[in-house]
């Protein structure tokens, strides 16, 4: 089967060539490669052109955002399976081999497997609560993000199903994602490291944005209003809300952001 890897990008060019390379190779050699550049002003598209691998494709837009990214990388895709690799990370050499191999022959839509973090150059070890799951986890993911937009390998007809990234979001976007897809498909699990995490560096994403919680807690109010849910899980789903709403208001008004504070209680106040 062919997999469509996906790396979206933008300003990385001091980590791109080493993601590109973990991808190609890969000991599962039916890939193509999909690098969809969102406006980078750096030496991206000449990296990019250095590697003479055909099964390369490189699309440029103006900057509008990973999520915008990711899904004009979907529309390109051939591939039968849809994989992701953020710009920072890497893969080890049989990543996509043993995912491939444990989708199919669990009959999964979706797998993915266990990370490796290194941050400032060190391996570190994850958080209990940070480590992935497997099965039906939707109420787990509602807290913080279970699924790695890197480890996951996932069916074409997943995103056909559940639809794509929404582009509202500047961050969070996975999380939103990930709560979608969760009420619908398991998620099978690969229990090996086979993605190497960079994080702490200085153009990060999830250090560059700020009001990260207020991005969940949208991420949250749109889930409750579009999507189909039991009783059960709309009570979990407003309490974990109010919870999240109750942190970032104490953090508005410790800060004198009394006009936010007020507006995003309000929003907790319709349920």
């Amino acid at each position: 089967m062919l997999v469509s890897v996906i790396i979206p990008t933008y300003n990385r060019s001091q980590f791109l060539a080493e993601a590109i390379t973990s991808v190609l190779d890969q000991s599962y050699k039916n890939l193509e490669l999909i690098v969809v550049d969102d406006g980078s002003t750096d030496q991206t598209s000449q990296i990019v052109q250095e590697f003479k691998d055909k099964r390369i494709r490189y699309f440029y837009q103006e900057n509008k955002g990973v999520s915008a990214a990711r899904n004009l990388g979907f529309k390109q895709a051939r591939g039968e399976l849809i994989a992701f690799l953020d710009s920072d990370d890497l893969w080890l050499k049989h990543k996509l081999e043993k995912q491939v191999h444990f989708l199919l022959e669990g009959n999964f839509w979706v797998v993915q497997c266990k990370e490796q973090w290194i941050r400032k150059g060190k391996r570190v070890n994850p958080c209990f609560k940070h480590l992935m799951p497997a099965g039906w986890f939707w109420e787990k993911a509602l807290r913080l993000c279970l699924i790695g937009p890197s480890c996951v390998l996932l069916r074409r007809e997943v995103f056909e199903e559940i639809g794509s990234f929404d582009t509202h979001y500047l961050a969070c976007e996975d999380y939103e994602l990930w709560l979608r897809l969760l009420l619908k498909f398991p998620v099978g699990l690969v229990p090996e490291g086979l993605v190497v995490k960079r994080g702490g560096h200085f153009d990060q994403l999830s250090r560059s944005i700020q009001g990260l919680d207020l991005f969940r807690i949208n991420a949250l109010l749109k889930i409750v209003k579009t999507c189909s849910l039991t009783a059960r899980q709309k009570s979990l789903l407003t309490q974990i809300l109010q919870e999240k709403i109750d942190i970032y208001v104490q953090g508005c008004l410790k800060r004198g952001k009394l006009e936010e504070a007020a507006r995003v209680k309000a929003l907790g106040e319709q349920f």
